[in-house]
């Protein structure tokens, strides 16, 4: 089993800066993958980024490309959500995903965490 644990939600205005933390615990040996998503209100969840947990190759979906990035410490088993120049839209629940060797799914999620945009 691998646990997620997000935190660093909260508000910020629009054109601000905001990181989010993904600390990973458990079987983390097993994982190969993590990812970002996030589900706005009245909204289907959507991937943002991706990083592989042993190689370090990224992702990112054109709506966050050049805005968000995806680091990872590797002492600390923790990955970031960066972002910057924050919109309106951004406002969402983020939530981290892992994937782990022999599963091609999404197994393992977060709680979530709410990042909330202003004007």
């Amino acid at each position: 089993q691998v646990q997620l644990v997000e935190s660093g939600g909260g508000l910020v205005q629009a054109g601000g800066s905001l990181t989010l933390s993904c600390a990973a615990s458990g079987r983390t040996s097993s994982m190969y993958a993590v990812g970002w998503f996030r589900q706005a209100p009245g909204k289907e969840r959507e991937l943002l980024a991706t990083r592989g947990w042993n190689d370090g190759s990224t992702y990112y979906v054109n709506s966050v490309r050049g805005r968000f990035t995806i680091p990872r410490d590797n002492a600390k088993n923790t990955v970031y959500l960066q972002m910057n120049s924050l919109k309106l839209e951004d406002t969402a629940v983020y939530y981290c995903a892992g994937k782990v060797v022999g599963d091609s799914s999404w197994k393992f999620w977060g709680q979530g965490t709410q990042v909330t945009v202003s004007s």
